[in-house]
């Protein structure tokens, strides 16, 4: 079994040592551990309450812990904001997909970061380049496959949840350089929609962007899944490989029916 600290001749990606994180009596991160390795889904499985999404908004910017070390690519960073994450190339696909409904698919890609058009007309007039926001956004969703939809000027309150889902994940894509977190990406979605979502999440790994997946859905999990960290109890239990397990095994580990033969330090 590996927990994640010995992949030979790599360096983690993005790694966090000792994140605590506490509200009042509650204790939400506990000492946690975390390691992403260059070109690898990550599946990130564990029970409520057992401070996973704690540990996802900490990496991603949205939870300042109160103690600990975040790296990238080796070198420390403190995130203060998801805005600080995003500029170091981490995205983040929310549950709620945070996607404007009224606001049409290219609108909804640059939603933050509109591209503002040349010389004076952008500087001082602050017109948006609606031709190159159509542009790029048509592009990343040919990249991915996902150009089903009528127009890219489609409003999204218009699309289907996986449609949706793909868009929210394309503009991920597109912006997330190094990782790309995705929480919970097939909830509430069927069956020929979710598998969509995950080829999706194939797509974006063969691009050389390492994803993050956190999910409920086992068969999910030990599909796409090259490790999957377990976490309990507000901190990384193990890691194991979807190889070497079964669902039940992985089920049984982060619910504290059976212990790991190896538990991470």
């Amino acid at each position: 079994m590996s927990t994640g600290s010995n992949v030979p001749g790599t360096t983690p990606l993005l790694q966090a040592r000792g994140l605590n994180k506490r509200y009042g009596r509650v204790t939400a991160l506990d000492h946690a551990d975390f390691d992403l390795y260059p070109g690898e889904i990550l599946a990130v499985i564990g029970d409520n309450g057992a401070g996973k999404s704690s540990l996802i908004r900490a990496l991603s910017g949205a939870l300042v812990p109160d103690s600990g070390e975040i790296k990238l690519a080796g070198k420390t960073v403190a995130f203060r904001s998801p805005l600080d994450a995003q500029a170091a190339g981490i995205e983040t696909v929310y549950q709620t997909l945070a996607l404007s409904p009224s606001l049409s698919i290219a609108d909804n890609m640059f939603l933050g970061r509109e591209l503002r058009r040349a010389g004076p007309l952008g500087t001082i007039c602050r017109m948006l380049d609606r031709k190159a926001m159509q542009r790029v956004a048509r592009e990343k969703l040919t990249e991915l496959g996902l150009m089903t939809v009528q127009s890219i000027n489609q409003r999204v309150e218009t699309l289907s949840g996986g449609q949706r889902q793909g868009v929210a994940v394309a503009r991920a894509a597109a912006f997330g350089s190094r990782v790309v977190i995705m929480d919970e990406p097939t909830a509430a979605l069927g069956v020929k929609e979710s598998r969509r979502v995950l080829e999706l999440i194939l797509d974006v790994r063969r691009r050389g962007v390492s994803v993050v997946l956190i999910s409920h859905n086992m068969p999910h999990v030990f599909e796409i899944a090259d490790r999957i960290h377990i976490h309990r109890l507000g901190r990384r239990l193990t890691v194991i490989d979807p190889k070497a397990y079964t669902m039940s095994d992985a089920v049984a580990f982060m619910t504290g029916a059976k212990a790991p033969i190896e538990v991470a330090a």
